[in-house]
């Protein structure tokens, strides 16, 4: 079942050093960190999405990242790296008009545009709209396994085709959470996810200046922006914001908790007993879990006051934020619009939204488990029922199933062992290092050099 993608240099008859699924952020830093090393493996990326983008759903104006520009794709691990945010801003001649706006904060969306642009160095070995399917071992008799079969299919024919690697990475990035309860056939026309807001919205909702009745569900980053951004969106809008905490919570970036992200945490926090990793991570949640940033709470706040200056019955409002309440579920009414079913998150007593909505967008985070389904042909091979990794992510297959320069290895899935920051862009720069080095040894490598001299 070989095909051929119709790409140079990306034929299928012949097996690759490395395929990496998901051509994200995560697959990105690997490959930039490999052309730092200066050594050319074959590697093939496949990725679902038709181009390079980065959170499309959530560019919205104005908004601004939230780790520091020098926590690129390079510069921890080499400031010399061509791929650095500061070349990027050379290359496009803003360097210096950056440095006016003194900030460590750049846009999100140009943010989204450096890592589009890293991403073009490479596109000859990538393959858009390739949604993998599998990863299977392959091997003779008892021997180890000494590479994998990775299908994938077509995302707009659905035509299947089949390569070999010897190393494997896994960089899906998470799936979009929606709570069960507000799932059924017909909850994509009425409730979103967050991470398609601004791609979906606009279809569902196509008339601005009409008097939508909206909400929102939930108390972090992504939920709080939206409930900024819809009015701007839709200035004859009302918007509701739903969550189960007691208020809005700011995020805590302070110097000494921010330690938590560096690099070199990484092995410590690997190195910890389960029950401590499990405390770390709960005491550590308000760096990054159900906050928001303080500046956009600020804002948020300057803008409730407003409204309570010009209006004091809050019912007139056109922004509400209700705490205390989470919703579990909903009713959908004639004119197709919908009830939500509540619950009081300090009493438990139910109850239903006195407003039907037009649309509830969801900020419910994430799941990170796509890497089981596509590893289930490999399951045989563990020691347990569990996909663990190795500190330097290879997954934890029984030793003597799995030849040695063979292996399958994890990204942006690993919050539980290697801790917060593994889902984030903060330690991408000198993981990919990590990675490449875990993959392709420089010995080995150099070894393997001077052999073909």
């Amino acid at each position: 079942m070989q095909q051929d993608f119709g790409q140079p240099g990306l034929a299928l008859d012949e097996a690759y050093d490395l395929v990496c699924i998901g051509f994200g952020p995560a697959s990105l830093a690997i490959a930039i960190a490999l052309y730092d090393r200066g050594i050319q493996p074959r590697v093939l990326y496949l990725e679902r999405q038709k181009n390079f983008v980065w959170h499309a759903g959530m560019l919205l104006p104005n908004a601004r990242m939230q780790i520091s520009f020098l926590k690129d794709l390079a510069t921890l691990r080499n400031p010399r790296s061509k791929f650095t945010f500061i070349n990027y801003l050379k290359s496009k001649n803003r360097l210096v008009a950056f440095t006016n706006l003194s900030t460590f904060l750049p846009l999100r969306e140009e943010y989204n545009d450096y890592m589009t642009w890293c991403a073009a160095h490479f596109a000859p070995f990538v393959q858009y709209g390739q949604e993998t399917v599998s990863v299977s071992p392959r091997r003779n008799g008892k021997e180890p396994v000494q590479s994998w079969q990775v299908i994938s299919k077509n995302v707009n024919t659905g035509r299947r085709s089949s390569i070999t690697a010897k190393h494997v990475v896994i960089a899906v990035g998470g799936k979009p959470k929606i709570p069960p309860a507000l799932t059924n056939q017909d909850s994509h026309t009425i409730i979103v996810h967050s991470s398609t807001y601004s791609i979906s919205v606009p279809l569902l909702l196509p008339q601005k200046h009409k008097a939508y009745n909206l909400a929102v569900i939930g108390g972090g980053q992504s939920s709080a922006e939206i409930f900024n951004d819809l009015p701007s969106k839709y200035p004859n809008c009302r918007v509701t914001l739903f969550t189960g905490s007691s208020a809005l919570k700011p995020s805590d970036d302070s110097p000494f908790v921010n330690e938590v992200f560096d690099p070199e945490r990484t092995d410590t926090f690997y190195d910890l007993p389960d029950e401590a990793q499990h405390k770390s991570i709960a005491s550590n949640k308000a760096t990054n879990y159900g906050v928001v940033r303080p500046e956009l709470l600020d804002h948020l706040y300057e803008i409730m006051y407003q409204q309570r200056l010009h209006e004091p019955d809050e019912s007139k409002w056109q922004r509400q934020i209700v705490p205390w309440t989470e919703v579990t579920g909903y009713e959908k009414q004639d004119d197709q619009r919908v009830l939500l079913q509540l619950k009081d998150t300090s009493t438990g007593q139910p109850s239903l939204s006195g407003a039907s909505y037009d649309l509830v967008i969801v900020g419910t985070g994430y799941e990170r488990n796509a890497h089981e389904a596509l590893l289930e042909p490999t399951r045989g091979l563990l020691p347990s029922q569990r996909y663990e990794v190795e500190r330097d992510y290879k997954v934890k297959y029984r030793t003597e199933a799995v030849a040695k320069n063979c292996g399958i290895w994890l990204q942006g899935c690993c919050e539980e062992s290697h801790g917060l920051g593994d889902t984030l862009l903060s330690v991408l720069a000198v993981r990919g290092g990590e990675m490449a080095e875990s993959i392709f040894p420089s010995r080995e490598w150099e070894r393997q050099g001077r052999a073909k001299l």
